[in-house]
């Protein structure tokens, strides 16, 4: 039987930001819009960006540089100076949990697409599996695939540019928690609501920086590390010419 590929063996060289920083004297900038705490902004750094983040509410817990202002209209005023923009626009529109509850939230998937693509730099638009089907040829992202102990799908639509290939997914075989309850021995947890275990949760998908509400939304920095390097592998004919 054919076994998952590993993608965590997946690397580009560490060279690629070393080189934008002898050629250009700096590190690739990447834009980390609707930011949050700042679980995917903490993988991108350890790709080798320089990340800003931009979000409307303050971000007291962010821990890069970060400026509080409306997304989409940052992106269009800066984001020509990036090398790479990720968003996440807010996934509460398509949560099972808020629909539930019947809140009203706005949806902002193809405005922030539209944004990106006036933009024309490479990017990624990620978002929750409720909003799968807006995307377009999204790749799913799974913890497993990256060695977390959860499992936490994540759909991410590529553009200008830039493109991620489907890695094969890895049959669930851990039992999974119910939606926020504490998390049994043996199973793996499903951080989201107000769900208990806030030690835990930082300890699975590596932020311990965050808080409760950071937590529940977050990309995982495994993710984004993961898209980081490829896109930085993306970004290497330009250097190329450079040199």
């Amino acid at each position: 039987m054919t076994q998952p590929t590993d993608i965590r063996r997946v690397r580009q060289p560490a060279e690629l930001a070393a080189a934008f920083l002898h050629l250009f004297g700096r590190l690739p900038r990447l834009l980390d819009l609707y930011c949050c705490q700042g679980g995917a902004a903490k993988g991108y750094t350890d790709a080798g960006f320089d990340v800003t983040g931009v979000d409307k509410d303050p971000q007291p817990r962010y821990p890069y540089r970060f400026v509080q202002a409306d997304a989409i209209a940052f992106v269009l005023a800066h984001g020509s100076g990036f090398d790479f923009i990720h968003g996440s626009p807010p996934c509460q529109h398509d949560t099972d949990c808020q629909r539930i509850r019947g809140n009203d939230h706005p949806d902002l998937i193809a405005p922030t697409r539209t944004a990106l693509e006036t933009v024309g730099r490479p990017w990624v638009m990620e978002n929750v599996g409720g909003a799968a089907a807006k995307l377009r040829r999204p790749v799913m992202l799974c913890g497993i695939m990256l060695g977390l102990d959860v499992y936490r799908h994540r759909f991410f639509e590529t553009g200008g540019g830039f493109a991620l290939t489907q890695p094969e997914h890895p049959v669930h075989t851990v039992p999974q928690a119910k939606m926020g309850r504490p998390v049994p021995p043996g199973h793996y947890g499903q951080y989201v609501g107000n769900f208990s275990g806030v030690q835990q949760a930082r300890d699975v998908l590596g932020v311990p920086w965050m808080n409760r509400d950071g937590i529940r939304e977050c990309i995982p920095p495994a993710y984004s590390e993961y898209i980081g390097r490829a896109a930085l592998a993306h970004l290497r004919p330009a250097l190329e010419v450079a040199a």
